[in-house]
């Protein structure tokens, strides 16, 4: 190709920001837009890590190296499906990248989901990290003591950790001060996270599990019934050092006495949740059904049931993409049909110039690292199909700015971000706090857009 190549990313996620700098690093002269719903950029690692995380938001540098780069701009506060869709894209791009990753709580079909005092993981989180589309407040009712996670992958750990820590301890964290003051009026002691399957099956990685111990005032508590290791079991054990060292960590929660601690994390195995129980309308227990390893790491139920006396009820079941208009969508995997990211029809044929990649191409699955590779490969097809890319109509940089700008949309953009940033860091230095995040949108905007 001869010219330039344009590019729109949709997503200002780590899978997003990937993308654009394996595109980058490629031999093809390229500039690259990437745009988001957010008026950041980060994605789930601003608004889906734990705040007591900052380990993991580390990677945010590396992602901030990429953003500064001069082919590659940020195009905040823009929303594909209502703002533009796909065919609007094509007039600015040569190709557009979807990767819009997993946002909503996947559905959990059972009786009493919908009560009152029942939650989806994701909710839960989008609040305690700050996000500005959910409410201010958390409906936490003074007399939840007792509550269960259904999860047992690191989304269950960071709810169940989040419920059982005091305010207190997450004032050296960046959370704003109307998450400090709902999570002060928490009222849980005991937090039960419950797993279908048994100590070989989780899904938490090491780190994550170690760490629920770290505060002084929680004790973990595993509890010996449905600590099995089948067949199965044993096979994952051998075949990763991950799931081992899972294993072990378990067997010396379960091994430790109690400290006494003001707050109990409980971890229960070989128990299927089959209903929420309620009472006018609220949340008064859970019900699960105890089930067996059957000798492969599954499990079948035994038909032998058992009540919890909960108040409260969070799902973190996993996540789930939300539909793109104007491009196919599979409702019952929740994720953009493809063949190895590019985008195919009803018919399995390409879609020109589209293309996916991280959980909306593959499902939320992985670590972050995962997404590297998998934006490798996305970008790798696109590059391959450079010859058959459709020109743009409208392929000056600017264009894109006139067009947003002429529908009235308050974009924000990278050098926004900054100063935006720089405010958020200003805000807890003058309370001796590391840094607060702003949460409304509309001021957000203004922030970023006042330069």
């Amino acid at each position: 190709m001869s010219r330039q190549l344009r590019v729109a990313v949709i997503g200002a996620g780590p899978a997003g920001i990937y993308a654009a700098d394996i595109l980058t690093k490629s031999e093809v002269d390229v500039t690259i837009d990437i745009l988001d719903r957010d008026p950041t950029p980060f994605g789930l690692i601003r608004y889906g890590v734990a705040p007591d995380h900052p380990r993991i938001k580390e990677i945010i540098k590396a992602l901030k190296r990429v953003l500064s780069h001069d082919d590659i701009r940020f195009f905040g506060n823009v929303n594909y499906g209502s703002d533009l869709k796909l065919d609007h894209l094509q007039q600015f791009y040569d190709a557009v990248i979807f990767a819009t990753g997993a946002r909503a709580d996947r559905d959990l079909d059972i009786p009493g989901i919908d009560l009152k005092g029942s939650f989806g993981a994701a909710d839960f989180v989008y609040w305690y990290d700050g996000h500005p589309d959910v409410p201010r407040d958390w409906p936490f009712d003074p007399a939840a003591e007792s509550v269960a996670v259904l999860g047992v992958g690191n989304v269950g750990l960071d709810v169940a950790r989040m419920l059982a820590k005091t305010a207190d301890e997450q004032l050296v964290t960046e959370i704003p001060d109307n998450v400090y003051r709902g999570l002060a009026a928490n009222a849980a002691k005991d937090v039960h996270v419950f797993a279908r399957r048994g100590p070989a099956q989780v899904k938490f990685t090491p780190m994550e599990l170690r760490e629920l111990s770290h505060s002084p005032n929680i004790d973990v508590i595993v509890h010996p019934e449905g600590f099995e290791l089948d067949e199965g079991s044993m096979d994952a054990i051998r075949a990763s050092k991950s799931v081992k060292l899972v294993v072990d960590v378990l067997q010396n929660y379960l091994a430790k006495e109690p400290t006494g601690a003001a707050h109990r994390i409980h971890i229960h195995f070989c128990q299927s949740p089959t209903e929420i129980l309620g009472e006018d309308g609220k949340v008064v227990g859970l019900r699960t059904e105890v089930t067996e390893l059957d000798g492969t790491g599954n499990v079948r139920g035994t038909g032998e049931f058992k009540d919890w006396p909960v108040q409260a009820v969070y799902r973190a079941v996993g996540y789930r993409s939300d539909n793109l208009a104007g491009i196919p969508f599979d409702s019952g995997t929740a994720t953009v049909p493809n063949d190895g990211g590019r985008v195919i029809d009803i018919d399995g044929q390409p879609l020109p110039g589209a293309y996916v990649t991280g959980w909306i191409k593959r499902g939320p699955v992985g670590l972050i690292g995962h997404t590297k590779s998998d934006a490798a490969q996305t970008i790798e097809l696109l590059l391959a199909d450079i010859d058959k890319l459709r020109a743009p109509a409208n392929p000056a940089r600017e264009d894109v700015d006139a067009y947003l700008e002429g529908r009235g949309i308050e974009f924000t953009t990278w050098a926004g971000f900054e100063k935006l940033e720089e405010h958020e860091i200003a805000l807890g230095e003058a309370v001796g706090r590391t840094r607060i995040k702003v949460v409304p949108r509309d001021e957000m905007v203004e922030i970023s857009r006042d330069l």
